[in-house]
């Protein structure tokens, strides 16, 4: 194996790729534009929730009830109604989000020390989002419960509780861009490498240099060495601006080592230059390649665990997770911006890294060496 063959065939690759006037953007402009789309988009956070009313009873408590929504900034009530059947009706359309009944008796139940039952509607079609407005609301609706019982008994009530004393690490505030900003980033080098190395290869047989290389001195090894470089070189580029345009721009808090979230991603682009070697290989066009490269963004992506939980998957699935880059890699980007740890710690994910990028490496090297026989 002969560097200088290596160094040539890395610096035609790079005048190949930016020669194309196509490429610039999408290697420059779109990974921050997906950046922001994807950061302000993909979130947990419970914020505007869209409220109807149903007063029945019309008096001071029921009025405390809906101050307390009205005033709370996460709250927008947009409808009110004494008719039943026309809130049920805005919340069929989409037009609110949760809707609140009052029935006729609910101050007369308070005054009398009994519980007063509130329905509360909610769109179940976004499950995940729908739980977490209940739950909120159930704790807004808590609130207002010490306030009324304060006011019935004025005395002090003096009773052994528990009291529990709650501090999230890691992410104090809860929010959810800190926990998806940084898979973004992961996700982002992967669809990158996969896409532009998935081509690399077949774009040869297209334009019809593929056999001009295979006649030339350099080995097979070599060829594959200097069409994954230029592609390494330019994601990890991008890892450590779209890094800084994280941290600066959404405030994503970064605790640890610059240099391990380096070293990690140049394990995990072991894996997906690999794959989209491989995916290079089997295929005879670029749309053919680009097509075989979204059959395994879409699985990876879903098995990683960057939205659902792999704990919550069937038995079999959380098997096949152990084959998925994805899975390590997240676990190490995330413990490296949010928790700040080291190797100590994430080496059982960087050393499962590299096993798996050397034997997906050496079986793309070798159906390589098949299609050039």
């Amino acid at each position: 194996m002969r560097w200088l063959r290596i160094r040539e065939l890395v610096r035609k690759e790079f005048i190949q790729l930016f020669r194309d006037k196509r490429n610039r953007p999408i290697l420059i402009i779109v990974p921050f534009i997906q950046l922001l789309v994807f950061g302000y988009v993909v979130t947990t956070d419970v914020r505007n929730i869209s409220v109807g009313l149903l007063d029945q009873s019309q008096s001071r408590e029921s009025r405390m009830l809906f101050d307390v929504l009205d005033a709370n900034t996460t709250y927008d009530v947009v409808y009110a109604t004494g008719n039943p059947r026309e809130l049920e009706e805005e919340l069929l359309r989409g037009e609110i989000d949760l809707a609140v009944k009052v029935g006729p008796d609910f101050s007369d139940r308070i005054r009398s020390g009994e519980t007063a039952p509130v329905q509360i509607l909610v769109d179940g079609t976004k499950s995940h989002m729908s739980a977490m407005k209940i739950a909120y609301t159930s704790t807004v609706l808590e609130g207002l419960n010490r306030k009324l019982i304060g006011e019935l008994y004025p005395f002090r009530l003096d009773y052994g509780r528990v009291d529990a004393r709650i501090r999230t690490w890691y992410n104090p505030n809860l929010y959810s861009s800190n926990f998806y900003v940084p898979g973004i980033v992961a996700f982002l080098i992967m669809i990158l490498t996969l896409l532009l190395t998935s081509m690399a290869i077949v774009k040869e047989k297209e334009v019809g240099t593929m056999e001009q290389l295979i006649v030339t001195p350099i080995g097979s090894f070599e060829l594959i060495l200097g069409k994954t470089i230029p592609y390494s070189i330019i994601a990890i580029l991008q890892m450590i601006f779209v890094t800084i345009f994280a941290i600066f721009w959404f405030e994503i808090p970064m605790v640890g080592s610059i240099w391990l979230l380096v070293l990690s991603t140049c394990l995990f682009l072991l894996s997906t230059l690999a794959i989209g070697l491989f995916i290079s290989t089997v295929s005879a066009t670029q749309q053919q390649a680009m097509m075989t490269t979204f059959f395994f963004l879409l699985p990876m992506f879903m098995l990683s665990g960057f939205v659902f939980p792999i704990s919550n998957m069937p038995e079999v699935v959380q098997w096949s997770t152990y084959l998925n880059p994805a899975r390590y890699f997240l676990i190490i980007i995330r413990g490296i911006f949010l928790k700040g740890v080291g190797m100590e710690v994430l080496w059982p994910q960087l050393l499962s890294l590299l096993i798996l990028g050397v034997l997906l490496f050496e079986g793309a090297v070798r159906r390589f060496r098949k299609r050039l026989d």
